[in-house]
């Protein structure tokens, strides 16, 4: 208990110290525990949002559970024992085994297949047998609604039972309600008579009670009541039961992704209790939410891999500043350790007592850091984009053991951090720590063993090997999953940011030397003692300045990787829709009804399928175009004709390639397209094209295939269209929306071979190809004015009645994978890494020169004594900073800006690099680093401020006695 006491008091006098490590780690555990919280949390999100989308496309529920089993040779008694151990099974264990709250639980019975015919009608109607069979379903009545007739009886009158059927099922009887119909039971042949009572139909189109949403199961079937099936019929046995269905209706709303191993789990304990019982041969299971829930396994670790590379970075910064602190906190005692050393105490009780102080710390962060990083998940789900926040639907996040578990390994390691610089500081005796004392220039370990020159070697080849496995990805047209790309690739960053930091420190004393020189006649005795004092003593610098480079370094390169990847996506959808608005409307034709079975009449909206259908040309009747110019918010329109597989043929080569047909001055004023893809603007290609409308734009791909140059003709045109001549000006790598990469799964062996599966594209007057190839209906582009109104855009198209069959919107569909979780997960965390680095780069700054500063009391008391002015002192002080952390700042934002642009582009390996068009290239805002030189200056006044008020309240008079001290 004392030496508990002891260390709480020597907590209390290193106060500051401990809170800035309880600080680090703190935010460690906080960080590292959101990796779980929000895996979990997003991909929930995703998974329920996914299930949504399977009920409204595909018009089924996917969170039903059915199960059905077929008797053959069990006994009647047999038959009723096993399906009511079944029912309470799977109401009970069954339902609830899924963790997911429970809607419904329907239980349908049904008989084998009977004759019917009715007693009375005409000799031809008592001649027809009807195929019916017995049916129930528990609390039908609950969602069915009468169209005719009435509900029928619980009890059989005068031995009629009373039933419902389907308006299907009566006009399958060929009867009407009311009509007695008698059969004869092949199990016992007893007579059994059944009359229709009435007509039911669903009161809800949705309603996910019914296992088969069309009711086509009731064609043949009669529905009596439950209690009367049980009773007479899986009782009595008067027909037998042979199958019977269980439909578990859950609500998949409340999914999240811990209860995926419980529903799974759930579905393989009710297979083995329905195999223990029936045969397997008669069981049958329908689960849509399986297929869902096989693919989670490995989104769930891609996630986890991408937030455990991102967050690298930012974890190196942390365990640096986490050393740093421990650094601080073991120098400050070292004297107190040496006196220990040489009064008897052995190395592991100094350690032990350390172990202990790092040991409550480390418990009181991870007691709250999970909640702070439940917190944060939190934040990460509100991201719309880097620094972005947006108010969204909260994720279902939890504090999970998973998360407690990841948050204990980073206590763990943050003990282990503290523990590092006390196990050095206990080898030193009183006479070693004055030795060290003396010895100020002392060389880094990491100076020693090169650690920096290894460090970057690493990362040089872990790009070099990325860059040429990416390569491959896109010439063969792959994707990203089929290399098997190493994880490590995202991790090189950091080793990056560290080694190229280390090797520019490196060269720091040089640096110092060379300011040294330059002056030397000149420098004032501030200055030169200031010089002096950094050149003398540069490895007490070692540690801030490698923790400000790498908080830098992580914020510059977070901030440019979140910028780069919002805006490489936004630019692939934006390239790959074309314009704001893309929008395909329907042409009337003369096409042949296409065959039963086919589409709708005269709905044809190209000439491939025209042709496909009939060899006789398709003629089409275009629709006026002024209606789409003046739809609301509309600034521009284009027509923009687009042919798959036209032919061509130049000089010797032939081929297929996609025609585009477009209005160059329409088309220029309309269509999105990036800077910088082309040798000249596109514009100017346009501009060319038009002085003559038998100029053809081809791309680089066709020209390289086929040997194409500028001038040469080339003949175009496609089926029941006579080509012709058109005259090749210009050669272009990227048209809006043409990808000139090999498609996926184009894998080949050679070079070769690859580039001719090459997309190729011409461009050419849209007049021209309408007056000689053909008129065919044509995509309108539009683009819209800042800030327009979708709604009203899609109401003004009702309005007009426009025969519109598509529209593409291009800022939806860059909402929509802005919600993506794995974009939400890098803005999120790089976010998070940008805000983390700039908070704890304050705090170490700030902690690291308080404490250096009252360690040099007594030189502040002496020079103040000799005569500096406290206006030199603090000019002292400035010039120290600018030696110091400012050439730190300056290194690290050096460094970021050279990390990001080497290694951002190893981030399109988590999209499909085929598709990446335009190409991946990496974005640096000069919003972001306004931002962070803000936050860096402001940091670097508040702190000198600080550290100026404290050096003003130095008094001479106790700085001397102190020293006397």
């Amino acid at each position: 208990m004392a030496l508990f006491v002891m260390i709480i008091r020597k907590m209390m006098n290193n106060k500051w110290l401990s809170a800035s490590l309880l600080l680090g780690m703190t935010i460690s555990v906080a960080l590292v525990s959101t990796m779980p919280i929000y895996s979990e949390a997003i991909l929930s999100r995703m998974l329920v949002k996914e299930l949504q989308t399977i009920q409204q496309e595909r018009g089924y529920y996917p969170g039903a559970y059915f199960a059905r089993v077929s008797f053959a040779e069990e006994t009647p008694e047999q038959r009723e024992s096993l399906l009511k151990d079944m029912d309470a099974y799977m109401q009970g264990t069954g339902a609830h085994g899924f963790t997911l709250p429970v809607l419904e639980t329907v239980i349908q019975r049904s008989t084998r297949s009977i004759q019917a015919t009715p007693v009375t009608g005409t000799e031809e109607d008592l001649k027809e047998k009807r195929s019916v069979r017995f049916t129930s379903l528990s609390g039908l009545n609950e969602h069915i609604q009468l169209t005719d007739g009435r509900m029928p009886s619980g009890q059989s009158e005068d031995g009629v039972y009373e039933v419902l059927v389907t308006s299907n099922g009566l006009f399958k009887l060929k009867t009407v309600l009311g009509t007695e119909f008698e059969a004869i039971s092949e199990d016992t042949g007893e007579k059994i008579r059944f009359k229709p009572v009435g007509v039911f139909e669903k009161k809800r189109d949705d309603d996910p009670y019914f296992s088969n949403p069309s009711l086509s199961g009731f064609d043949s079937a009669i529905v009596v009541d439950q209690s009367v099936m049980d009773r007479d019929f899986l009782g009595a046995n008067k027909v037998s039961v042979i199958n019977n269905s269980w439909n578990i209706v859950l609500d998949y709303s409340k999914m999240e992704l811990r209860q995926v191993d419980d529903f799974l789990q759930t579905d393989q304990e009710i297979r083995n209790f329905m195999k223990q019982r029936i045969s397997v041969f008669q069981t049958a299971y329908t689960v849509p939410v399986l297929d869902t829930l096989d693919q989670y396994d490995e989104r769930t670790s891609r996630l986890k891999t991408l937030m455990w590379s991102l967050n690298v970075p930012v974890l190196i910064m942390l365990a640096f500043y986490m050393f740093m602190v421990a650094n601080l906190i073991a120098d400050r005692q070292k004297n107190e350790i040496a006196v220990l050393r040489s009064r008897g105490a052995a190395r592991w009780q100094i350690a032990a007592a350390f172990f202990v102080e790092g040991l409550i710390l480390s418990a009181a962060a991870w007691a709250v850091g999970p909640f702070i990083g439940l917190f944060l998940t939190k934040v990460l789900g509100a991201s719309n984009g880097f620094l972005s926040f947006v108010s969204r639907a909260a994720l279902p996040v939890r504090v999970s053991s998973q998360a407690y578990l990841y948050g204990l390994a980073a206590a763990g390691v943050s003990l282990v951090m503290l523990l590092i610089p006390v196990l050095l500081a206990t080898r030193a005796s009183i006479v070693g720590r004055k030795q060290e004392l003396a010895r100020q220039l002392r060389t880094p370990l990491w100076h020693k063993l090169f650690l920096d020159v290894i460090f970057v070697a690493i990362a040089i080849y872990g790009l070099y090997t990325f860059r040429t496995r990416l390569a491959n990805l896109k010439n063969l047209g792959l994707g990203s999953s089929d290399l098997n790309i190493d994880p490590l690739q995202f991790l090189v960053p950091a080793l990056f940011i560290v080694g190229a930091g280390l090797l520019l420190l490196r060269l720091y004393p040089y640096l110092l030397r060379i300011i040294y020189w330059i002056g030397r006649k000149w420098w004032r005795p501030g200055t030169y003692a200031t010089l002096i004092q950094v050149g003398r003593s540069s490895s007490q610098y070692q540690f801030l300045m490698v923790f400000l480079l790498l908080t830098i370094a992580t914020g510059v390169f977070s901030a440019s990787a979140a910028r780069t990847i919002n805006n490489n996506t936004e630019d692939r959808i934006r390239y790959a829709s074309g314009a704001d608005i893309a929008i395909t409307s329907v042409w009337v034709n003369d096409k042949p009804a296409p065959a039963m079975g086919g589409g709708p009449p005269g709905a044809g909206a190209s000439g491939d399928t025209a042709a496909g259908i009939s060899s006789e040309p398709v003629h089409y009747l275009e629709p006026a175009f002024e209606p789409y110019e003046k739809l609301p918010g509309v600034e521009h329109a284009a027509k923009v004709f687009v042919k798959q597989n036209a032919n061509f043929s130049v000089g010797d080569e032939a081929g297929s390639a996609t025609l585009m047909g477009i209005d160059t001055y329409d088309f220029g004023m309309t269509a999105w397209f990036p800077s910088g893809l082309l040798d000249h603007s596109l514009n100017d290609y346009l501009n060319l094209m038009a002085s003559d409308t038998r100029a053809v734009l081809i791309s680089r791909t066709l020209a390289e295939q086929k040997q194409a140059k500028a001038g040469d003709t080339i003949w175009i045109g496609w089926a029941n269209s006579q080509s012709q001549p058109f005259v090749v000006y210009g050669i272009i790598d990227y048209f809006p929306t043409f990808n000139p990469n090999p498609p996926l799964g184009s894998v080949v062996a050679s070079d070769e071979r690859t580039k001719r599966n090459a997309p190729m594209l011409i461009v050419g007057h849209l007049s021209r190809i309408q007056f000689q190839l053909g008129l065919e209906p044509y995509e309108v582009w539009l683009k819209m004015k800042p800030g327009f109104s979708s709604a009203a855009l899609y109401e003004a198209v009702e309005e007009n009645r426009l025969p519109v069959t598509e529209l593409v919107n291009t800022e939806l569909e860059w909402n929509l994978e802005k919600n993506d979780p794995f974009l939400m997960a890098l803005n999120g965390i790089l976010t998070l890494g940008f805000l983390i680095s700039i908070i704890v780069s304050f705090f170490g700054f700030l902690l690291y020169w308080v404490l250096s500063l009252k360690g040099r009391t007594l030189q502040n008391g002496v020079m103040r004594a000799l005569g500096l002015s406290l206006r030199q002192m603090i000019g002292m002080l400035v010039l120290e900073q600018a030696l110091t952390s400012g050439i730190a700042v300056v290194i690290g934002i050096f460094v970021g800006n050279l990390a990001s642009s080497l290694y951002v582009p190893n981030f399109q390996i988590a999209f499909n690099p085929s598709a990446l068009v335009p190409p991946f290239h990496v974005i640096f805002d000069s919003f972001d680093y306004i931002r962070l030189y803000a936050v860096v200056c402001t940091m670097l006044v508040l702190g000198l401020a600080i550290l100026g008020g404290m050096m003003a309240r130095t008094r001479i008079h106790q700085a001397l006695k102190l020293g006397e001290d």
